[in-house]
């Protein structure tokens, strides 16, 4: 059985997806993965009429080895105030299989629920055709 790898750096900038739960609540999340191995993830949920019903940003440090992506989450910013995560608390730490990764498209899957994300690269200076 052949593991893929992949190259940590196509993992560096800014990434968004978005997701309707069965309520019909969109959640959208901005991640932005720093090359020091920082990250910054913003999560917003926005009801039926684009109402933002919750809003929290988590600050910690990812990595990728081969196919596994990891997350440490260590900070919480909720209404502007900062909250020390408890690392203690399993869910602060993350691990996903990364299913596909290139310059546009990020797919993964976490390694506990196999639930799939799919996100997309945020493009700061498009090109001129």
């Amino acid at each position: 059985m052949s593991k893929s790898s992949y190259p940590r750096a196509l993992l560096f900038g800014r990434w968004y997806r978005n997701d309707i739960d069965e309520h019909g609540n969109e959640t959208v999340e901005y991640a932005q993965l720093s090359s020091d191995g920082s990250f910054e993830f913003t999560f917003i949920t926005l009801d039926k009429k684009g109402n933002v019903i919750e809003q929290i940003t988590e600050l910690g440090d990812w990595g990728l080895v081969a196919d596994i992506h990891f997350t440490l989450t260590k900070n919480e910013l909720i209404n502007e105030e900062l909250y020390a995560a408890d690392l203690n608390n399993d869910d602060n730490y993350q691990a996903y299989k990364v299913l596909s990764l290139d310059h546009q498209i990020f797919h993964y899957q976490h390694r506990l629920t196999n639930d799939e994300y799919i996100m997309r690269r945020v493009v700061d200076n498009p090109g001129h055709c």
